[in-house]
């Protein structure tokens, strides 16, 4: 993969890049410019809500998505602290702010606090069952920086940490049913690892250089083949989440325009590509909506 393939983290769009230096780096650090990752993240929450029921709980809907972007923003920054001496040597991630330098470590750990305090009046919205989920989140949080150091599948991790939201919003909603949100969940964690691997085929030769792993670098000229499978068996378990809560042909025909979308991103992924392989991953951003109207088809039927 030539240089120019390969799509840099850390631009300049829209309003960020009209403010100044320090307060663009801090939103950078957070990935502010980047709404996609709190997408992934709070699609999920979303699935858990529409799917127990919860289509009238517009206002918890509101509040999950605003957690989404404070707490996948403090993961961003812990993440870059963690990571910046990786960072350093990889052409796509070597001008973020921690990384680069224009932030230091002391400042960014204080951003990351005031990032988890508004996560925490989140929190307090919920009532204690959910409390109790989302609290659980913090361990697996914690330790995803470190899986692509000790295992060739961080994506995996990053599946039960970005599919945790489905959890929380289902024990929100409701306290029963176990089987149908662990089917939901399973799928969630397929899901991301498919886009997730996807994301990663930016980065293949660098990681290859500095010995960091991944699934991208795992399945190598596979890959396709790969996150078709993870794809697909997302797919399986969803329709076997949906055809538990609701056994009948409509559960499973409101899965077909999100078999479709993802069929798209397989046939049309170019793995070679850093530019391709970036917009069929943002393009799980419309899946995740796709996902949630079924939810809501089959949760509210």
């Amino acid at each position: 993969m030539s240089e120019t393939q390969i799509v840099p983290d850390s631009q300049h769009r829209g309003l960020i890049a009209i403010l100044p230096q320090l307060p663009r780096d801090l939103a950078q650090l957070a990935r502010l410019d980047r709404p996609i990752g709190w997408w992934l993240l709070f699609w999920p929450c979303a699935w858990g809500v529409l799917l127990a029921g919860g289509e009238k709980r517009w206002e918890l809907i509101l509040w999950l998505l605003l957690g989404s972007i404070a707490m996948r923003g403090a993961g961003c920054v812990y993440n870059d602290i963690i990571d910046a001496d990786l960072d350093r040597k990889v052409t796509r991630t070597a001008a973020r702010p921690v990384a680069s330098g224009r932030v230091s470590a002391k400042l960014a750990w204080g951003w990351l606090f005031l990032l988890c305090l508004i996560g925490l009046v989140v929190l307090l919205q919920l009532h204690l069952p959910a409390q109790v989920i989302a609290l659980a989140s913090l361990a697996p949080v914690a330790a995803y920086p470190f899986m692509k150091r000790i295992t060739w599948w961080p994506q995996a991790w990053l599946g039960i940490v970005f599919s945790w939201g489905a959890l929380v919003g289902w024990g929100e909603v409701r306290w029963e049913d176990w089987g149908v949100l662990t089917a939901l969940y399973a799928g969630s964690i397929c899901w991301v690892i498919g886009y997730d691997t996807i994301y990663a085929l930016q980065d293949v030769e660098d990681d290859a250089l500095i010995g960091v792993r991944s699934s991208a670098r795992a399945m190598g000229a596979k890959v396709r083949g790969g996150v078709a499978g993870f794809y697909a068996a997302a797919l399986v378990l969803w329709a076997l989440a949906f055809w538990m809560l609701r056994p009948d042909l409509l559960a499973l025909l409101a899965l077909v325009p999100m078999a479709l979308h993802l069929f798209w991103q397989v046939v049309t992924l170019e793995p070679a590509d850093g530019a391709n392989a970036l917009t069929r991953f943002r393009a799980n951003r419309f899946a995740g909506l796709l996902m949630a109207l079924a939810c809501w088809v089959v949760g509210n039927a």
